[in-house]
């Protein structure tokens, strides 16, 4: 093999070791909300991936499209003010008192087990906010079980998708 070759092939060694490193493994989850049965206007509910400080990492689901109420998930919109990428792809429609809905978000398999929590933030116009209304340590025991909410959320579930 030639010394040109033999640095063109290194080169693109060097090249995919770098952007395979980048490219995370993720895994696809249905998530199942069901909610309590309030009277009032849809919630507006953001999942959040919350890393070991306490501090916004990631928006991974945000369930109403109206961006206009998005200031009513306080803490969430802080952070996605700062933060806008792609949430018009991820967003769905916000769902009212009883009712149920699934949707699929996508987490990095090395932040399961490692310190790292869903939030879920709820929002109603005219009632109360829960900045974590669930808050549950990203586990994989916690995502094979379900989760009770403490505001608008009754519960939580998920399953590999």
């Amino acid at each position: 093999m030639s010394k040109i070759s033999s640095i063109v092939l290194l080169v693109l060694a060097f090249t995919f070791a770098g952007t395979s490193a980048s490219f995370a493994q993720t895994t696809k989850y249905k998530c199942m909300i069901q909610m309590t049965n309030y009277i009032g206007e849809g919630a507006y509910i953001s999942i959040s991936l919350i890393d070991g400080k306490g501090a916004y990492e990631k928006t991974l689901y945000v369930l109403g499209s109206d961006k206009k109420w998005y200031k009513t998930l306080k803490e969430w919109n802080k952070f996605h003010l700062k933060n806008t990428a792609a949430v018009s792809a991820i967003t769905g429609a916000s769902v009212t008192g009883g009712d149920r809905s699934v949707n699929v978000i996508e987490i990095e398999n090395s932040k399961i087990n490692s310190g790292y929590k869903l939030r879920f933030e709820s929002a109603v116009e005219d009632k109360a906010y829960n900045v974590k209304d669930l808050e549950i340590p990203l586990t994989t025991e916690t995502l094979s079980a379900k989760s009770e909410g403490t505001g608008y959320i009754r519960y939580v579930r998920f399953s590999a998708n």
